[in-house]
Formats: C-alpha cells, structure tokens, sequence
C-alpha cells in the first residue's frame, strides 16, 4: 500500500453540514451502514433505530462510560486581566491539568480566580498545559467546583455560546466516571428505551473507559501521517469486559464498538496483552497513545458504530483503517451527497471491519 498523507484524508465538507444542535430526540440521527466489499463499498442510508436490524443476539456492544465535566472557566488574573480555561484532566481532588487562553501566560505562583469561592495556583507548565491547584481553604474538590462553576466544553467548530440543554445533550445516557472533556459522541444517539430494545434482542452490553482529551480536536500537522504522535489519554479495561469479550467469541457473537474511543480502548488493551502472539486478552488501566491508521490489525473489534468525522484527522484515520481507505472515503462522498449531518452533534454510521485487507 502506498504511503498515505495527510491529504488523502481531505475532503470538501460544506459548512451547512455541520452540526450546530442536537436531533430533538437523541434516536431521530440517520444511520449509513458500510458493509466494505472486495472492490468497493455497499452503502445503506436507515433511520438511527433500525441498528437493531444489523446486530445479532450474542453480539456484544462496548460503550465508553466517560462522563463529560463542563470544563470550560471564566476568570480572571490579580491583575484584573481575564483567562479562559479548558481542564484537560483531573488529577486529584485539588490538581488539573488545563490549557489557558490569556493575553499573558500566567507564571508559576500566579492566582487566578474563578468565582468567589474557586481560586486555582499555577503551580507551572507541563509543554501546552498548566498545572493547576485549588487555592485552601476549601470544603470542596476541585471537581465538584468545576461541575458548579463550568460551561460545557463544546468543540470549536460548534459555533455558538453551549447552553443549558446542552448540560444534558452533550453527554450520554450512561455516562457515570466523570473527567472527559469531549464526549464519546458515538454514544449520543442512544436513549435509555433503545438499549433495553438492544438487550431484549439477546445482545450484552459492556463498558470501557477513556476520558476524551482537547486533544481529540488536534489537527494532524505533519504531511505522512506516520509522523504523527497521539496525544495521551487514560483508559480503563475492566476483567469484567475482558470475560464479556472472551464469552461473546466462544458464542460466536461479534464485538461492536461504540466510537473510536471503545475501538481505542479495546485495541490498546490487545496491544499490550499481545493477543497477536497468541496470549489472550488482558485487562488494562493506564494510559494510550495509540493511533490507527490503515494497514493495522484489529485484535477485538467487528463493528464500528461512529459519527462522521472532520477532513485529515486521526479519527477519519482510525475508520480507514477498518473499512479500508478507499471504502470510508466513497462512504463520506455519499453522505455529503445525501446530506447526512456532520460531527459531533451530526448523524452515524455503522462500520462493518474490512476483511478483504491484507
């Protein structure tokens, strides 16, 4: 295969495609099935609710449990100067890491005040971010003050202040572990009525956990792709997912991942128990940074369930490796074509893995 580029992953999107709002209801999303064929791609456009018709009992379906903090703060510095921040990551219940927007860099040992009662310290800088400490005293975590001081942390090419409807339509349904700062937009589509329809048909349900950095959103800036290095982000792979998996095969069912995120999740956890190698799959907990692009093997996952993505990013790169280039590119021509809508409040398709890769 030749040597892919940034490039190859471009394409012309019209602006008017992008999600701005949610559906009204979270299941009113179109689905474009993409089941890759040997020489192309055979493409069905359904209603988001007729995924029933493509899974099968004993499938499993992984989620990613990660719950959205509304990491976004208004303040100011002692100077009376004002910052933006974006938490990229809890550490503790009194430190973060986050990215701050300010006509100056704050210093370490610099103050900066959110509210009345939410002070934070710069204790100093870690490359692109700030590390961060709650000011004492305080009865509180740091978390806690984040989800009563904090916006919604909407992505950039959502064009619009988030609002309060967004508290709840930007996360998931059975999100529960709070700490990303971007959802598990795959997820967004599910209603509670809906999974129970999933599991009343014979399919399990599974959880994994990776808590969605700002760095999701960061453009791939080198020309060959392989030059590319992943943020990291932490994840979790619980014994409990792992037996799931390992009784899903031995039932001949099919291993379904909700959003790259799940696919990130599971492959990584193969890729350090080297079930390529014969070893069987492990669970994990700690940190990724992988990035899939076409020519990797998928040790876990059959299907992909994935919203559309944005040109030249390692997500559109993520799926080309598993439906094969050519196929997701046809695949994203058509739904431009039909007008599907983009993004993270935008439509999805159900991505069956590509056999035919060498």
């Amino acid at each position: 295969m030749r040597v892919l580029k940034r490039q190859d992953f471009y394409f012309d999107l019209p602006e008017t495609l992008i999600a701005q709002y949610p559906p009204k209801h979270r299941t009113d999303s179109r689905l474009l099935v993409v089941q890759p064929q040997v020489d192309g791609v055979q493409l069905q456009d359904v209603q988001f609710p007729q995924i029933l018709d493509f899974l099968q009992p004993n499938d499993l379906m992984v989620f990613n449990n990660t719950r959205v903090i509304p990491a976004r703060l208004f303040g100011q510095k002692a100077t009376g100067g004002k910052v933006e921040l974006l938490i990229e990551r809890v550490l503790d219940e009194r430190r973060v890491l986050s990215h701050i927007r300010a006509s100056n860099a704050p210093k370490a040992g610099a103050r900066l005040q959110i509210s009345e009662a939410f002070e934070v310290e710069v204790l100093g800088r870690d490359g692109a971010l700030f590390e961060l400490q709650l000011v004492p005293p305080q009865d509180e975590t740091i978390l806690s003050l984040i989800e009563r001081h904090g916006h919604m942390p909407l992505p950039p090419y959502i064009e619009r202040q988030d609002e309060q409807a967004d508290q709840e339509r930007y996360q998931t349904v059975y999100g529960e572990k709070p700490g990303a700062v971007a959802a598990p937009t795959a997820g967004l589509h599910f209603d509670e009525a809906l999974l129970e329809q999933i599991q009343a048909k014979g399919v399990e349900i599974g959880f994994v956990t990776l808590h969605v950095g700002a760095g999701t959103f960061k453009p791939v800036q080198v020309e060959e792709i392989a030059e590319h290095r992943m943020h990291s982000e932490a994840i979790e792979v619980s014994d409990e997912l792992v037996a799931k998996i390992a009784e899903t095969r031995a039932k001949g069912g099919r291993v379904v991942a909700v959003g790259t995120t799940s696919v990130r999740c599971l492959e990584s956890a193969a890729g350090f128990s080297e079930t390529d190698q014969g070893k069987p799959l492990q669970a994990y907990s700690g940190e990724t940074d992988i990035f899939i692009t076409p020519g990797y093997q998928f040790q876990v996952v059959d299907l992909l369930l994935t919203n559309f993505h944005l040109p030249e990013s390692t997500l559109i790169m993520l799926v080309s490796a598993f439906a094969g280039y050519e196929q997701t590119m046809q695949a994203y021509q058509h739904a431009i074509e039909q007008q599907y809508r983009f993004f993270s409040y935008g439509d999805a398709m159900l991505v069956y893995k590509n056999e035919h890769l060498g």
